[in-house]
């Protein structure tokens, strides 16, 4: 089956990546490090802006604005992806390989592909924040937003687009639906 993405120049867009069979690979500090380190590396080389972002043990959730002229999302999340994984000292520890990931040699840290949409507009692009900075409550990480160290939630309270109390009372939260998953 062949996936087909939209690629805007410049464009946002919103991702999801999740470990191989959701092994909670960011329950160690060790591994936040590296995958940190990872982005910080990739985007030296490949610019691009993270507008959002959560980080949970088994899964990531971010935004990105790439730079004008640029549409090349996949090139820095296979990068990161790559980067993260020689770097990962547990991809020998987590589950054994399929018949698949063997033949093409693959290591069991990330699920193959990635979950991407593209911002339409600013409701888009704000329910899609608000996903994102839900998501450690979504998933009994914690009671409310401040809680997650892992997310850029603490930055837009710092910027004040947030209040720190944002996101205990369900009416917080702007959407109806749930964005995936």
């Amino acid at each position: 089956m062949r996936y087909r993405r939209v690629k805007m120049d410049g464009g946002t867009y919103f991702f999801t990546l999740v470990t191989y069979q959701r092994a909670p690979l960011f329950s160690s500090l060790e591994n936040c490090g590296l995958l940190r380190e990872a982005f910080r590396q990739v985007m030296e080389k490949h610019p691009f802006s993270i507008d959002a972002f959560v980080l949970l043990p088994d899964h990531l959730h971010c935004i990105w604005t790439l730079p004008g002229g640029d549409r090349n999302y996949s090139m820095r999340w296979r990068m990161i992806k790559s980067q993260f994984t020689r770097e990962c000292k547990k991809q020998k520890v987590l589950s054994q390989s399929n018949a698949a990931r063997a033949r093409k040699q693959e290591q069991t840290v990330w699920q193959r592909r990635f979950w991407e949409h593209t911002i339409r507009d600013a409701h888009d692009y704000r329910k899609h924040v608000e996903y994102i900075h839900f998501n450690p409550v979504k998933h009994g990480h914690a009671e409310r937003p401040a809680e997650w160290k892992y997310s850029s939630f603490h930055r837009f309270v710092r910027q004040g687009i947030y209040p720190e109390s944002w996101g205990r009372h369900p009416k917080d939260y702007a959407f109806e639906e749930d964005i995936l998953e």
